[in-house]
C-alpha cells in the first residue's frame, strides 16, 4: 500500500477545511449584520450595560433582550457547547471567526455568566446527564445566574482549608458555614459550592461539590463595599441549608478534582482581562491628552502605551494558542496560573496608563461627565485582580514549581 506523507495529508485536510471556514465566516457576517441591534454595537457606558441574565434580571432596554434571545436561539452564547445543551456545536476555529466578526462590528457579548465561564465546562466534564440537561440549557439561554462558593474567611489562597460542613442526612445534606468574596451572591439564582463532607483524612480529600438554589432557606448574602465605593462581592452565610443529594456533582469527597478544574477556567477568565477591549489604549488616551500632528502629545506616555499594546497583542496570541490546545484535549493545568498572573498584571498596567492619560480628569469621582467616576472606580477595582482567583504571589509559586520546575519551589 502506498504511504501518503503526513505533511501532504495535513495540507490536503487544511485546503479542504478552508472553504468551509470561509463559508462560515460569510454566513456569520451576514447573520450578525442582520440580527445585531444598533444599540448593541455601541460601547458600554458602565457595568450596568452588561447582560447577566437570571430569573430576576431586568433588561436595560428591548435591544438587550432581543440580542440575547437571538444569540441564544442560534446557540452562539456558548458556541462550542453541544447542541443538545444549548450550544451550536462549533469548532474552535469557527468560534474564533465568530468572535472576530462580532468584534468587527463592535457587537457586545450577549451574556456575561459565571455559568458559561466556569461552571459550564465543569458540568460538561463531571456532571451526570440529568445535571447537564437541567442546568446547561438554562445557562446558555441566560435563564439562570450562578455564583461561586469557594473562598472562606480562613480559606482563601489555601482553599483546601475550607470548613463549611455538609452533613449526610439520608436524602439530603445539611450545610453550615460561611463563604466570602462571593461575587454577585446577592443577585445570583444558584451557587456552586465547595463543602466538607469528611474531616478524617487529608484536607484535600473529603471535599464535595454541591449545587443549590440561593433562595433555599438558611442562605443569606450580605454585600461588601470596596474602596471604589462599589463592589460585586458578598459574604454568604449558610445555616442549616438543605441540599438534595441529587445536587452533588461528581463523587462525594472527590470535589477537589472538580474544584481544580474549574479554577483553571476561572483563572483563564480573569486573565482574559489582559486582552483588553476592542478600542486600543492610544485611542482612549488621545481624548484626554490631545494630539500633535496626529500623534499623542506626551512622548513618554506614547512610549508606555505602545509598549503595553505590544504586550497585549503578544498575550492575545498566547491566549489563543492555549485555548486551541485546550480545545484539542490538552489540559491547561499550571498554564492557567501563568495566564491569570500576566493577564491581571497587564490589566492593572492598562488602567494605570489610562489614569496617567486622563490627568486631573481621572480624579473626578462623581458627575455625568465622568459617568459617576467610571475610570477611577475601575482603576481601583483592578487592584483586586491580583488577589481574586488566587493571589499573584500564589500564581508565581505555582509557575515556579510546575512550569519552571525550579529547585526548592
Amino acid at each position: 500500500m502506498k504511504r501518503v506523507p503526513l505533511i501532504n495529508t495535513a495540507r490536503a485536510w487544511g485546503e479542504a477545511l478552508m472553504p468551509d471556514l470561509e463559508t462560515f465566516k460569510q454566513e456569520a457576517r451576514e447573520w450578525l449584520a442582520e440580527n445585531c441591534p444598533a444599540e448593541m454595537r455601541e460601547p458600554m457606558k458602565s457595568d450596568d450595560d452588561a447582560c447577566w441574565g437570571g430569573r430576576n434580571w431586568t433588561f436595560q432596554n428591548e435591544a438587550q433582550k432581543i440580542w440575547l434571545e437571538r444569540m441564544a436561539t442560534k446557540g452562539w452564547t456558548v458556541p462550542t457547547w453541544p447542541k443538545e445543551y444549548g450550544g451550536a456545536g462549533l469548532s474552535r476555529a469557527e468560534e474564533v471567526i465568530l468572535l472576530k466578526e462580532m468584534a468587527r462590528i463592535n457587537a457586545r457579548s450577549p451574556l456575561s455568566s459565571f455559568g458559561i465561564w466556569m461552571l459550564g465546562p465543569a458540568l460538561l466534564k463531571f456532571g451526570n446527564e440529568e445535571q447537564k440537561k437541567e442546568h446547561l440549557p438554562k445557562i446558555a439561554r441566560g435563564e439562570i445566574r450562578w455564583c461561586q462558593g469557594y473562598s472562606e474567611p480562613n480559606a482563601g489562597s489555601d482553599l483546601a482549608a475550607l470548613a463549611t460542613k455538609a452533613e449526610d442526612k439520608g436524602d439530603h445534606y445539611l450545610v453550615n458555614g460561611q463563604k466570602v468574596w462571593t461575587s454577585y451572591a446577592d443577585k445570583a439564582d444558584w451557587i456552586f459550592c465547595l463543602v466538607r463532607t469528611d474531616n478524617t483524612g487529608r484536607k484535600h480529600d473529603g471535599i464535595s461539590f454541591l449545587l443549590f438554589d440561593m433562595e433555599s432557606e438558611g442562605v443569606e448574602a450580605r454585600p461588601i463595599t470596596l474602596i471604589s465605593g462599589k463592589s460585586p462581592f458578598c459574604e454568604t452565610f449558610l445555616s442549616d441549608v438543605k441540599v438534595p443529594k441529587e445536587n452533588l456533582m461528581g463523587e462525594e469527597g472527590k470535589g477537589w478534582t472538580i474544584a481544580k478544574y474549574l479554577l483553571t477556567h476561572e483563572r483563564e477568565m480573569i486573565g482574559g482581562q489582559g486582552e483588553g477591549t476592542t478600542r486600543p489604549m492610544h485611542e482612549i488616551a488621545a481624548g484626554s491628552v490631545g494630539l500633535e500632528n496626529g500623534v499623542l502629545s506626551d512622548p513618554m506616555l506614547r512610549y508606555k502605551i505602545a509598549e503595553a499594546e505590544i504586550d497585549e497583542w503578544a498575550f492575545k496570541l498566547t491566549m489563543e494558542r492555549k485555548l486551541a490546545e485546550a480545545k484539542a484535549g490538552a489540559s491547561l493545568g499550571a498554564d492557567s496560573s501563568m495566564l491569570k498572573y500576566y493577564g491581571t498584571e497587564l490589566n492593572k498596567r492598562r488602567y494605570e496608563l489610562m489614569m496617567d492619560a486622563a490627568g486631573h480628569d481621572g480624579l473626578e469621582w462623581e458627575g455625568e461627565r465622568s459617568t459617576e467616576g467610571k475610570l477611577p472606580r475601575e482603576w481601583l477595582r483592578t487592584k483586586a485582580n491580583s488577589i481574586e482567583g488566587g493571589t499573584s504571589e500564589v500564581q508565581l509559586n505555582i509557575i515556579s514549581k510546575h512550569i519552571l520546575q525550579l529547585p526548592g519551589a
